[in-house]
């Protein structure tokens, strides 16, 4: 009764208002980032050019194996510049997951972190 009588219910209102805005702008955030993810994904899967792998050398400085077609390119791409190295032959690739097709989701990918993590707590004792 003291809180109505003071008027205290207000500010609680006013927070519980603000809860629920800041959370339904949360989702919204998340809905659109997996929306607009998912759409990039599957726009970038059916096309045929592809970055497989990039290798930082310095600062705004990096190497990118870019797969065009068939055709495997190394470039260098500076802050203000692209250059073609060279070309590599799809043989004489290692094989990774993105070169060979395969896709690791990241369930997998925590489970391996945590069978990692148990063998070594298990090798600590």
């Amino acid at each position: 009764m003291a809180l109505l009588a003071s008027g205290g219910l207000e500010p609680i209102v006013r927070l519980i208002t603000l809860v629920l805005i800041l959370g339904f702008v949360l989702f919204l955030t998340y809905w659109t980032s997996k929306f607009i993810g998912g759409y990039q994904k599957q726009k970038m899967m059916t096309g045929n050019m592809e970055v497989i792998e990039t290798l930082g050398i310095a600062p705004n400085k990096y190497l990118q194996l870019v797969r065009v077609g068939e055709q495997y390119f190394v470039i260098a791409i500076g802050k203000d510049t692209v250059s073609m190295i060279g070309q590599v032959k799809p043989e004489e690739l290692k094989e990774n997951t993105a070169v060979s097709g395969q896709c690791l989701d990241f369930k997998a990918i925590l489970e391996k972190a945590k069978n990692s993590r148990k063998k070594q707590e298990r090798d600590n004792e």
